[in-house]
């Protein structure tokens, strides 16, 4: 896959291109996503999760109608307590981490007060909650218990989204032409899935 082929799999500018391509290509060749359209998939999966190859930090500046993504996590008061009011600026970091610590706290290793904001989505795949930070950790030899904000760095970012892929053996998705299992297996559900199709649609085309 060349740097230009990348750019039109993936949809984004040159200047994106020129900065993400070294590492994706890296983290497919290190977490065997060895087939173009393994990286089809993988391109277009990692495209919605980043915002485009945009975004490497989860924000959690939702609207009031914009938190029912988390359903039942949060009551309709929280929403209206937390969420970004009509004309109201972003959340300040006190609001946003409210929410991710409701909504992310006493799951999956998140057992300390802080918790839910501190292992929040980082990197390409957005890895979040403590456990996963963990095995992350263990798999590229870095301290993100300690320091989560390792996920930041780019090559770091592109690593842990081929380590989620490889970890939760996402390949067989690819495979299959399963775009909705595949979105279930990275998101835990179908948030962002027309987004998702379009992706892999137009990756498919420049890549298989």
């Amino acid at each position: 896959m060349t740097r230009d082929q990348f750019r039109k799999a993936a949809a984004i500018s040159d200047a994106l291109a020129a900065r993400w391509y070294p590492h994706v290509v890296a983290a497919m060749e290190e977490f065997g996503i060895n087939t173009p359209k393994r990286q089809a998939y993988f391109i277009a999966q990692i495209g919605t999760e980043s915002g485009g190859f945009t975004v490497v930090r989860e924000s959690l500046n939702y609207s009031v109608a914009g938190l029912a993504i988390f359903g039942s996590r949060l009551t309709a008061a929280q929403r209206e307590q937390l969420g970004r009011k009509p004309g109201e600026p972003a959340l300040s970091q006190a609001r946003q981490a409210a929410i991710a610590n409701l909504v992310y706290g006493g799951r999956y290793g998140n057992n300390l007060s802080g918790d839910g904001w501190k292992y929040r989505g980082r990197g390409l795949k957005q890895i979040t909650f403590h456990d996963n930070y963990e095995a992350c950790g263990k798999a590229l030899n870095l301290p993100l218990l300690a320091y989560p904000d390792l996920l930041l760095d780019d090559a770091n970012a592109a690593r842990s989204a081929g380590w989620f892929w490889d970890a939760n053996n996402c390949n067989r998705f690819a495979d299959a032409s399963d775009v909705t299992g595949l979105t279930r297996k990275i998101n835990g559900g179908t948030n962002g899935l027309p987004d998702r199709i379009a992706r892999t649609s137009v990756a498919e085309q420049v890549l298989v």
